[in-house]
């Protein structure tokens, strides 16, 4: 049975110099790899906190395979840096972005979020307790579950002329790499860390960075680690990283940022862009990308969405 951690644990850990924080992560990766005879395999999206996770693991074992899930959703700068490694092996979703939002909708603020507009779009006799939890935050035995009540000032998306779900990454990712592992039988190591979100803060408190009894066993070895940590792993180790990045320079307070942007998931997502100060993700692309821009915004419909949910787009004038 897995051990259940405290939050002060993962505190104390993420307060760790980073020698300390790659020290234990090589003892992660090292279970891991023992552990499953080496069938292992990274989790590359060639995003900073993967490319980071690729170069320790390599330095250990430079044979394990890295996987790309190419989703057509990425920056072209990602698939470029991506080409630039080997033993890359490319898995695909059987459907394109623009067919997900048409069958499933479109992410929409967060995963939590999209799920729950998700069931108040498709009512059904089965998920009435649960529209019902979201609504009230009381469960099927009217006991308070504040966290699962759907905040107010969302409600208005229930009745959102166009369709919302959080299913984009189960059909554009996690479908892609679960084929590879049906066929492979190998198992993940993937950059998460525990600061991105509280749902992977509450992972980390229940299962740790190694799972190894789960129902699909998974390493997540830097779950301890900061972006700070890993902009300055890049930097100390001079570790090539993707361009869309730009340069990571020194803050006056003496914290790494980079000069491009900060995150490179899926072009098209709008989770958290309702978070972001302008220019925000989409303001940004329509200056450096602005073929991409016109396509997901015109092409997908995303202009429309935006609109609704109250986000500018249109690119900021100096």
């Amino acid at each position: 049975m897995t051990k259940r951690h405290e939050m002060w644990e993962l505190r104390q850990m993420q307060s760790l110099p980073l020698e300390a924080k790659i020290l234990k992560t090589e003892l992660r990766i090292r279970e891991w790899y023992n552990h499953w005879d080496g069938q292992v395999y990274v989790g590359f999206s060639g995003g900073k906190d993967s490319t980071v996770l690729l170069h320790i693991v390599r330095r250990l074992y430079p044979d394990v395979p890295a996987v790309f899930a190419d989703t057509g959703l990425e920056y072209p700068e990602i698939k470029e840096f991506v080409r630039s490694h080997d033993n890359v092996v490319v898995v695909r979703p059987k459907k394109s972005f623009k067919t997900v939002v048409e069958e499933y909708g479109y992410p929409v603020v967060s995963k939590k979020v999209s799920r729950m507009i998700k069931d108040f779009q498709n009512p059904t006799e089965r998920n009435e307790v649960t529209r019902n939890l979201y609504l009230t935050g009381l469960n099927g035995k009217g006991e308070p579950c504040p966290s699962m009540k759907l905040a107010d000032k969302w409600k208005f998306l229930i009745d959102a002329p166009f369709k919302i779900s959080n299913s984009c990454c189960d059909v554009m990712k996690k479908q892609p790499f679960a084929r590879y592992v049906k066929e492979t039988g190998r198992k993940a190591i993937v950059g998460v860390m525990a600061d991105e979100s509280d749902m992977r803060e509450r992972a980390w408190l229940k299962y740790g960075c190694n799972t190894f009894n789960a129902k699909t066993p998974l390493s997540q070895p830097m779950s301890f680690w900061t972006e700070q940590d890993v902009l300055r792993y890049l930097k100390e180790y001079d570790v090539p990283y993707a361009s869309v990045y730009g340069d990571i320079v020194e803050n006056e307070d003496g914290t790494l940022r980079t000069t491009g942007e900060r995150r490179t998931g899926c072009i098209f997502c709008m989770f958290g862009v309702h978070l972001e100060d302008e220019p925000n993700r989409f303001q940004r692309l329509a200056v450096t990308h602005p073929k991409l821009y016109e396509y997901c915004m015109d092409k997908l419909g995303l202009a429309a969405v935006l609109d609704y949910i109250g986000v500018p787009y249109e690119p900021v004038e100096d």
